[in-house]
Order: structure tokens, then C-alpha cells, then sequence
């Protein structure tokens, strides 16, 4: 299935049916009062956030969505039929804004979370209303109202704990498919990864936490360049990262001034992202002596003034993955407990 994590779509709620003109006309009673009824409201339109959509692929296909009109109302004082309710079943980490104003109008985080975004118009009046003292046959009713017609813009931003950021080949997709159940693309060139991917780490049976790897971003990202700079919004909602870098990269890439391009990219998109907790993860440490690779962590510490924790991993051989997760298992467990109290 493509992932597609933005869709412009038009959304009509129902309009509001008439209110009726009517009189009753029975054997002997030649001068019945009035006996008109009310118009049925419209339907309104509802986001609900759902388990089993994974994408708003859906909504590039269909990008209107009515909701039905309220009937008009009836003789004898009948109420006309409302319309039904429109109910769209959208990804869970939904975004809605007003694709007009960019007012946001909700964030649809949690399972079967619903959201209104058009309001169905309101019943119109039928003449039996009008009927007074002074007016006793009632000629006049109300229309219905229009329902809400408007533009929305939905972003889709995954739900994840943990983030990775790194270069094309620094071994993200190699790291999540290690240490969780996700299965995504790998191969030996740049780009491998299309899209994000999710994956759930299981410490036990009652710990876990959800990691998210997004394509690796190039020199340029922040001005549009390759493909990781649209998915960084999706580490938006993270609580910690993972900067991934290749220790032996085949194309004999600086370590150095990788891990700076990353950060400088990171710095130009977003401060939000920039301020949130971030861990150095050295990949593919199998590949180097031990005092190569010591004398590349400690440059790396001093040329990134880096004071967070250094992980030094094999996501090929697994080797160091196990404690790395267990110490973001512990940070993810302490931010919680932060959060409750």
C-alpha cells in the first residue's frame, strides 16, 4: 500500500430540510388549523480515528465526502427524516486543519477518538409553529439552514516514543528490523526506505515502546533536497532520538562531518525537533578495531560538543542492541512518570 500522509478533502454536511405549509382538511371540519411540520435536521460530518487505517492514501481518490440533507416536513404535524451522520475513518495521529483559514481544528491521537468538522444545518419551522391568538391560519414556515461546506487539510504524523534520524546506509532499517517485528525494505543503496516505518519493541510483557524510522535525510534537506525532510514532522511527537551514524561507511564518507550535516539540517528545519532529547548511536562498530572505533567516538564528543549518551552498536549482528533498548525503555518509563505527576 502507498503511504500518503497528506490529503486535502471538501466535506458538505446535509442541509437542513423545509418546514411544511399545511392544513387540515377533514370531513366536517372545513377550516382546520394548520398542521405543518418541522423539516428533519442535516447530517454533520465526523473524523474518527481508527486502528485499521494506516494511511490517508484513501483520500486521494475521494476527496468529497456529503453527508445526506434533512427531508422536508410533512402534513399532520410530521417531522421530516434527518439526515444521517457521515462518519470518516481516518489514521490514528490524524491532524485537521481548515485548508482556508489553517485554523486547527483537532488532533486525533487515541482510538476511536471522534472529531466534528461540519456541522449538518438546522431544521427549517413548519406553519403549525406560527399559529397564535392573532393568526390563526399561518401561511409562513422557514427554510432549513445549509450544512457547513469547507476545505480541510489532514497531516498524518505517526505515533511513536522513539525517532531515528541519520544518513541514507546508516543502518536505521537494519536497527528496527533487529530489535522489533517490523520488516522494512534493506538493501546496500541509498533511499532504500520509501517512507516511515513503525516497529514495536517488547522489553517483557509489560514494557514496550514504538520506534520510527523515516528515509535518511541528505545535505540540502531543509531546502527540499532527497526525501527524509517530509517525513520529519512524523518525529514530531517522539520523546527521544536516535542519530544513527555509519562508523564505516563504504563510500569513505567523514564520520565528522556526517553527524554535523545531520544536525545542521535537523537545526534548519525545526527547533522543536532540535530541543528534544537526542542520543548518539554509533552503527556498525563489527567493521572497526576497537581503538578505531574509540578514536572516533571521542572525536565525535569533542567536534559535537556532545554531552547526551553514546550507544556503540552492530544492528547486523545485534551486538549492543539489547542494552540500547533497555536504557530507552527506562528513559521512555522515567519521561511517563514526569508527565503523571
Amino acid at each position: 500500500m502507498k503511504f500518503v500522509d497528506e490529503a486535502t478533502i471538501r466535506v458538505m454536511a446535509g442541509n437542513g430540510g423545509a418546514g411544511a405549509v399545511s392544513f387540515r382538511r377533514e370531513k366536517y371540519i372545513p377550516f382546520g388549523g394548520p398542521d405543518g411540520g418541522d423539516g428533519g435536521d442535516g447530517g454533520s460530518i465526523y473524523l474518527q480515528a481508527v486502528e485499521s487505517v494506516n494511511t490517508l492514501v484513501d483520500f486521494r481518490y475521494k476527496r468529497t465526502h456529503q453527508a445526506k440533507n434533512g427531508q422536508a416536513g410533512q402534513s399532520r404535524e410530521c417531522r421530516g427524516k434527518s439526515g444521517d451522520d457521515l462518519i470518516i475513518r481516518v489514521p490514528v495521529g490524524t491532524v485537521v486543519y481548515d485548508n482556508e483559514t489553517d485554523e486547527l481544528l483537532g488532533d486525533l491521537t487515541e482510538i476511536d477518538q471522534t472529531l466534528l468538522v461540519a456541522q449538518g444545518g438546522w431544521h427549517g419551522i413548519g406553519n403549525t409553529r406560527f399559529k397564535s391568538s392573532t393568526n390563526r391560519a399561518p401561511r409562513q414556515s422557514t427554510p432549513g439552514k445549509p450544512g457547513d461546506d469547507r476545505m480541510l487539510r489532514l497531516e498524518l504524523k505517526v505515533l511513536a516514543d522513539v525517532g531515528l534520524l541519520g544518513l541514507p546506509n546508516a543502518g536505521k532499517s537494519t536497527l528496527i528490523s533487529a530489535v522489533s517485528a517490523a520488516k522494512p525494505k534493506i538493501a546496500d543503496y541509498p533511499f532504500t526506505t520509501l517512507h516511515p516505518n513503525l516497529g514495536v519493541i517488547r522489553i517483557n510483557t509489560e514494557q514496550s515502546f514504538v520506534m520510527a524510522d523515516i528515509p535518511g535525510l541528505i545535505e540540502g534537506a531543509a531546502e527540499g533536497a532527497g526525501l527524509g525532510i517530509q517525513f520529519l514532522k512524523h518525529l514530531s511527537r517522539t520523546q527521544l532520538l536516535l542519530h544513527v551514524i555509519d562508523v564505516a561507511p563504504s563510500d569513505g564518507t567523514s564520520v565528522i562531518d556526517a553527524a554535523k550535516m545531520i544536525i545542521d539540517e535537523l537545526a534548519k528545519y525545526s527547533d522543536t525537533l532540535m530541543e528534544k532529547p537526542r542520543w548518539l548511536v554509533l552503527n556498525k562498530v563489527d567493521l572497526l578495531a576497537e581503538d578505531a572505533l574509540a578514536e572516533i567516538k571521542q572525536a565525535l564528543i569533542n567536534t559535537l560538543s556532545w554531552q547526551s549518551p553514546v550507544f556503540t552498536i552492530s544492528a547486523a549482528t545485534q551486538d549492543g542492541t539489547q542494552d540500547l533498548c533497555y536504557k530507552i525503555m527506562q528513559f521512555i518509563e522515567e519521561q511517563r512518570e514526569i508527565v503523571e505527576t
